[in-house]
């Protein structure tokens, strides 16, 4: 798999409550009373070397206790963050660091160990190499030389374009302009790593449930991992930044999913600093009684949650076939577009969100595109837009889609029906069994989650009939399910027809961070998201057309220095996905209902890195008596909109001055 990228749907849909972030104790400011935050987490990592993993269970840690170059501020800017300034060449192919002289390396008893310099970044990166990160992708065709010394060409890491010019000046070289570049630095792959301690710890670096097996630099020190327990966090008092740690401690105790209720509860009683809310749930009347003006829905992010189809299962240990001949008859169907499509027209996004938040808020965190339509500016128009505007020369069918976030545009009953009719026909033909039966896991202990499984089942089986379609969901533990989603070693691993269990979230700001991890002969998450291995010439893949897909994507790449070009190609991949059915956009994170006494706004915002909303962060959170209002929340939205494109803008125009 890839990066921080990828999701687990259990722990992001369920417990985020978007940009907004909770502590619980004394008011903003005080020093004289400990502030703590609690609450609850849900997926163990499977490794704390950040450098090496692609997932939020791992980067939801230590993005908190490890800092890179820059980060992100509330305004979604970067900032300086280790890197107390940088320059880029007038080529745009050196980017040159300075680096603050106060950072340092703490152990996880917060004793200093080292000062933070330049060779640890190159020590860092050449680990994540050597050791096969799954988030090498992001850096193998950027930094010069990198993807030679990857290939064995060359065996002398000197000759990869990064560079300690001194112990305080770290300088990458790219092997072509990058206008993106610096928003992969919050990225745990670019992180630093101090030599000397990786060598004393060997294999044993990054260990999962050792605190001790890190070294930290950041806003806090991990001081505690029980799997399936609790996760426990001190702020780092000899932090450099450590005037922008407003918490003192952090305790997060394991959640299985499957009592809801127990949040609100404990945000009630005082245990937890915030808590989602479900309006669907048991006891929703006396919260809305309780906290009717506190109950606030927090805006879409940048992760996509998305119905993935397998195209090639090969393993069956979970299924509710019964004969080969259904296996066959699955996979055929699978394969066919028009099937696909018309499952994709089937499935009714806004009834499986209702079955969390309601039928307020069920709409406000459908997602109808892998690539959110206003992730990028295309010139005067949004990515979205330029997407429509190509996926109707695919067909008809697509004519009227409505791709915005927050509408249920793809759903669409009676064109389920016309697709499937084109689909049957030619399956018939193929000697095909109906009804096709498709497996779905579902975490039999996580309700909602079920709840929303059955609703996928019940409104497809509804627009396609169970004589044509029958879904059927395997009630799994959580472990079982992780083991064929999340932490599928291979594709050949992946047990399941179809699975709602995984999104991704961006690296950096291009769409290629969505995009090229489905590259057919270079895509890492090839093998997790569509049952494929990437550069194996699998002829499923083939047969639904991934090499159309793979060639547009190669010309969009090639696209360096028209920006607005570079999109219009990433679009046109877009639309050939959208067409093809292969994967159905189902949600983002954001759009959920909470209740919380952080003061509004006040996180890092970005829609990228390990250092924005995407992740769980608690640097910069403030704090207040009592639960925000939906007056206080609105009022700081509007403050906050207007001095974020103030910023934004002022950033912009400061570019410049980092020209050299």
């Amino acid at each position: 798999m890839k990066k921080r990228n990828v999701l687990a749907m259990a722990g992001i849909s369920l417990l985020a409550v978007g940009v907004l972030a909770a502590c619980s104790g004394s008011k903003s400011g005080s020093s004289k009373e400990s502030v703590n935050f609690t609450y609850v987490y849900q997926t163990d990592p499977e490794t704390l070397d950040y450098t090496l993993s692609a997932k939020t269970s791992t980067h939801d840690i230590t993005s908190n206790v490890i800092d890179g170059l820059l980060e992100n501020d509330q305004y979604g800017n970067l900032v300086p963050s280790i890197a107390k300034d940088w320059t880029v060449s007038k080529d745009g192919l050196t980017y040159t660091y300075k680096l603050r002289k106060d950072a340092k390396w703490y152990t996880s008893e917060g004793e200093e160990y080292a000062t933070v310099k330049a060779q640890d970044f190159v020590t860092g990166l050449k680990h994540a190499i050597d050791k096969k990160s799954e988030a090498r992708y992001m850096v193998e065709n950027s930094v010069k030389g990198l993807a030679a010394y990857i290939k064995g060409e060359t065996k002398d890491f000197s000759t990869v374009g990064i560079k300690a010019v001194d112990d305080y000046t770290l300088q990458f070289t790219l092997e072509h302009p990058e206008s993106f570049w610096n928003s992969k630095l919050t990225m745990g792959i670019l992180f630093p790593v101090n030599e000397e301690f990786l060598n004393s710890k060997g294999d044993k670096f990054g260990q999962a449930t050792d605190p001790t097996s890190l070294l930290y630099n950041g806003p806090f020190l991990l001081k505690g991992l029980t799997s399936k327990s609790s996760i426990e966090y001190a702020k780092n008092t000899n932090y450099w930044d450590k005037d922008n740690v407003h918490v003192d401690t952090v305790k997060l105790a394991f959640f299985d999913g499957q009592d809801q209720e127990s949040l609100i509860r404990g945000f009630k009683d005082g245990s937890y600093s915030k808590a989602r809310v479900y309006p669907r749930s048991s006891n929703y009347a006396s919260v809305e009684k309780d906290y009717k003006d506190n109950i606030i829905f927090s805006p879409q992010g940048s992760s996509s949650f998305v119905v993935f189809t397998n195209i090639d299962r090969q393993s069956y240990n979970h299924t509710s076939k019964t004969t080969d001949a259904q296996k066959s008859s699955t996979k055929k169907a699978i394969l066919n577009k028009d099937f696909r499509q018309a499952l994709n027209f089937a499935y009714d996004r806004k009834a499986y969100s209702d079955q969390v938040n309601g039928e307020e808020g069920a709409l406000k965190s459908v997602r109808n595109l892998y690539v959110p339509p206003t992730f990028v500016q295309v010139g005067d128009k949004s990515f979205g837009d330029v997407v429509k505007e190509d996926v109707v020369k695919y067909g008809d069918e697509w004519k009227d889609v409505d791709f915005s976030d927050a509408t249920n545009g793809l759903y669409n009953p009676e064109k389920a029906k016309a697709e499937f009719a084109k689909a049957k026909a030619a399956l018939q033909a193929e000697g095909v069994e109906f009804p096709i039966h498709l497996d779905i896991p579902a975490i039999q202990t996580n309700t909602l989650g079920v709840k929303r499984v059955q609703s996928m089942k019940q409104t497809i089986e509804k627009s396609l009939g169970t004589d044509n379609v029958v879904v059927d969901i395997q009630m799994l533990s959580q472990e079982d399910v992780q083991n064929i989603t999340y932490y599928a070693p291979n594709a050949a691993a992946l047990d399941w027809d179809i699975t709602d269990q995984l999104g991704w979230t961006p690296d950096f700001q291009d769409p290629s961070s969505y995009l090229e991890i489905l590259h057919p002969e270079t895509g890492d998450n090839t093998k997790s998201f569509l049952g494929f291995e990437a550069g194996s010439g699998n002829q499923a893949a083939k047969q639904i057309g991934m090499d159309e897909f793979g060639k547009l994507l190669d010309e969009a790449v090639a696209e360096k220095t028209d920006v607005n070009k570079r999109y219009e190609k990433y679009a046109a991949a877009q639309a050939w996905l959208t067409d093809s059915s292969i994967l159905l956009p189902s949600s983002s994170n954001g759009g959920g209902a909470g209740v919380t006494k952080v003061v509004p706004f006040t996180a890092p915002f970005g829609w990228t890195g390990n250092k924005s909303d995407g992740s769980v962060l608690y640097k910069y959170i403030k704090l207040q008596d009592k639960p925000v209002t939906k007056k206080e929340y609105e009022e700081a939205q509007k403050k906050w909109a207007k001095e974020k494109e103030e910023s934004n803008k002022k950033a912009q125009e400061e570019l410049a001055k980092h020209v050299k």
